[in-house]
């Protein structure tokens, strides 16, 4: 909102304008402008001007937020519709710089605000050979600059960190036996539900997810099962006792409410949540993203076998979807005794996630499922839908950290993005109702 003088300040500013002997020598000197008349007008017009004078600020609030949490970018000191632009800034895990950029009109108080996060998950990278955005080493914090730009000019900045470890959780590294992984921990005494959290094909210990859900109450254990330190190098012939053994460690940590827990896994890993609920009694939900509702499989290289999972030593069926199916590999899903959410998108070019998932569905109720399930569909995501954060979506394809193989993940960066704000929620909300 602008300055306003008080009128008796005006009228006595106006008043010794109009005596000052050094204004009258002053316009006499320009004598086709000396009048009172003018003399009025003129500081009207400076004291008015100035009125508009105020600094122009750009503010964001909160200035720290979990990275799943938005934040409203507040601008003020404009004139009311003036136009300014908003620039993003952050320099990401593999240090190379991203950046967007918008443009808007100040409303009638000479303000912009914009809680829509946009000017983060549009980011574009500035090298050339950048394909996807790489989150910070180590679950640090990632900070962003946000610049005002007036008149082609830097008018003020401010900063926004976003936080992937809540406040207080610990995270303790697993190394139980065979077991490998780990544990985050929610801030404080009390006990809370508990949750496995299980990769994809990338292998690896999927702490950014675990640590989401520590954020939000949940005892999270990222189970590492694959390409890491004394683990096999593959996903092949991966023992599924291997994670009956870390439910049982888990449900059995003082940390733990509840006598059951749930299961949470991406891509290869939903495709294994699936198998992991529709075996085990202590789960009591399952969340799946882009799964699959067969299994495929030994991934991703050179393996020495063709099959990805085996129980009681012998070999699971798998599937080759290009040549066909194989009612053997089908997950018997209405085995799951609890409900079960999937995360979807319809423009996802690894594989078809949306249908598989939606084959989850219809086979859910062909069996007449008593549990609740949904499959959360997003038209314009990809392989990442759901992901949960808010973070640059851009990518063009990626090469697989494994294979090398070229991977087209597919999704737009607004659908992508757009799945992961709705879905967040919802997904904690699916899982405090059925744990607690």
């Amino acid at each position: 909102m602008r300055a306003r003088l008080p009128r008796r300040a005006v009228d006595g500013l106006l008043r010794r304008a109009d005596s000052s002997r050094s204004w009258r020598g002053r316009w006499k000197r320009l004598p086709h402008l000396e009048s009172a008349g003018f003399v009025r007008r003129l500081c009207i017009t400076v004291l008015l001007g100035c009125s508009h004078l105020t600094a122009q600020t750009i503010s964001v609030f909160p200035g720290r937020v979990l990275q799943d949490e938005t934040a409203t970018i507040r601008v003020t000191g404009l004139a009311p519709g003036q136009h300014a632009t908003i620039r993003s800034e952050l320099t990401d895990g593999a240090d190379v710089p991203w950046a967007a950029h918008a443009d808007f009109v100040a409303d009638g108080e000479g303000s912009i605000v914009d809680p829509s996060m946009g000017l983060v998950w549009s980011m574009m990278p500035a090298a050339k050979n950048a394909t996807t955005y790489v989150s910070p080493r180590n679950l640090a914090p990632q900070t962003i600059e946000f610049q005002l730009v007036v008149n082609g000019k830097k008018a003020a900045a401010a900063q926004l960190e976003q936080d992937t470890l809540a406040e207080g959780v610990r995270r303790e590294p697993v190394r139980e036996g065979d077991l490998r992984g780990m544990l985050f921990v929610p801030a404080g005494a009390e006990r809370h539900p508990g949750v496995l959290v299980v990769g994809g094909s990338n292998g690896g210990v999927p702490s950014r997810q675990a640590a989401w859900l520590a954020a939000h109450g949940f005892v999270a254990f990222a189970l590492a099962y694959f390409h890491y330190e004394d683990l096999p190098p593959m996903l092949e012939a991966i023992p599924l006792e291997y994670f009956q053994h870390g439910l049982g460690w888990l449900s059995k940590r003082p940390e733990v409410s509840g006598e059951r827990l749930a299961v949470m896994g991406t891509s290869r890993g939903g495709e294994l949540a699936l198998q992991l609920g529709s075996m085990f009694p202590i789960i009591g939900a399952v969340v799946a993203y882009v799964p699959a509702n067969v299994r495929y499989p030994a991934c991703c290289g050179n393996t020495r076998v063709p099959y990805a999972w085996t129980w009681q030593g012998r070999p699971l069926a798998y599937a080759l979807p290009r040549f066909g199916q194989n009612p053997q590999a089908a997950i018997e899903v209405e085995r799951t005794r609890g409900p079960i959410l999937m995360i979807s998108g319809q423009n996802d070019r690894l594989w078809q996630s949306s249908e598989m998932a939606d084959n989850v569905m219809s086979r859910l109720k062909r069996n007449h499922f008593e549990y609740s399930f949904e499959n959360l569909k997003y038209a314009h995501a990809g392989h990442a839908a759901g992901r949960p954060d808010i973070r640059p979506t851009w990518h063009t394809a990626t090469r697989h950290p494994i294979s090398g193989r070229i991977n087209d993940l597919g999704g737009s960066p607004k659908g992508d993005a757009e799945s992961s704000i709705d879905s967040m929620p919802k997904v904690l909300a699916f899982l405090k109702q059925a744990l607690h």
